[in-house]
């Protein structure tokens, strides 16, 4: 099979304003690969479509002759409480895009790009003790069920194409898991969320696209934990973001206070889940991490945004 210059790829990005769709573009630009991005606005250059803004579906003819379809869309889970409504929306904007970029793929047929969608590590809401690889079943939480649906939506692209789904960690960044946690620390209120123990699935942002990048050029298909090999707690995430910070970590959340504030849903699918997320699949085609240590992240991660005191 010959070997396809980066100048004759295409990618098409839904989502690419967010904190991974904005490195993943520029990743890709920075090798000489063609980006088409969807955005929910006019358009305002070239690689640009517009697309969710009316009820017409959108023209398979967006997605022809790209090598990939990468779904990056979602209101932002860290927005904090869960209401009903931010439930509605946390819904709608996950399903709505995939099931209307799947419908898109499968109107394509057998020349359709592969479509490599974002899910969660969520999806396995809550397993204390047992790793748990792609073959894992859901849980039972607010997060796991929409992880569920979700995964199903982009799975309507039909058999003809290669469907990925990402089953993404909390990306260690200041304006991913991090940005609460940052801002807690910084006022000398942080320290362990109930017991502290639980496991907590990360990944670096320069990993993240790295991985999605891999999934796209080793033709992975199915599902993908995007998640550190390395395993961490809740207390570990943040007992290095206080010692970077020279802050203390001192002040104890009890679960009830965390599902009182912050509606159970969020509380039990976000920060109170024990899940130990093991990379399976990328390791299995040959996918090398960059950032294994958790405070080296942490570390980069306040170098770069001068946050430390």
């Amino acid at each position: 099979m010959a070997e396809v210059s980066p100048a004759a790829r295409r990618i098409v990005v839904a989502g690419a304003s967010g904190l991974i769709g904005r490195a993943l573009v520029a990743s890709l630009r920075a090798d000489g690969i063609a980006v088409t991005r969807l955005v929910r606005r006019a358009p305002r250059t070239p690689d640009e479509v517009e697309w969710l803004t009316a009820a017409e579906p959108l023209d398979p003819d967006v997605l022809a002759g790209a090598d990939a379809v990468v779904g990056l869309n979602g209101a932002s889970i860290g927005r904090l409480p869960w209401t009903a409504r931010y439930r509605s929306t946390l819904l709608w904007s996950r399903l709505t895009p995939t099931r209307t970029l799947a419908a898109a793929v499968r109107a394509l047929g057998s020349d359709a790009p592969a479509l490599v969608n974002a899910s969660a590590v969520g999806y396995y809401g809550s397993a204390p003790g047992a790793p748990l690889r792609e073959d894992a079943g859901p849980g039972n939480t607010f997060l796991a069920r929409l992880c569920v649906e979700w995964e199903d939506a982009a799975l309507r692209a039909g058999t003809q194409t290669r469907v990925a789904l990402l089953r993404t960690a909390p990306v260690i960044h200041r304006d991913g898991v991090l940005a609460p946690l940052i801002a807690l620390t910084r006022m000398g209120l942080s320290g362990p969320l109930a017991r502290g123990t639980q496991v907590w699935p990360w990944i670096s942002l320069d990993d993240e696209v790295r991985a999605i990048r891999h999934v796209i050029d080793a033709e992975v298909d199915g599902p993908v934990n995007l998640a550190a090999p390395t395993r961490a707690t809740a207390n570990d995430i943040g007992f290095a973001l206080a010692v970077r910070m020279n802050k203390p970590y001192l002040l104890r959340a009890p679960a009830w206070a965390l599902r009182l504030a912050l509606s159970r849903a969020a509380a039990d699918g976000l920060l109170l889940a024990d899940a130990h997320v093991v990379p399976g699949v990328l390791g299995a085609t040959g996918f090398s991490f960059r950032h294994t240590d958790l405070d080296d992240a942490v570390a980069q991660v306040l170098s770069d945004s001068s946050l430390s005191d």
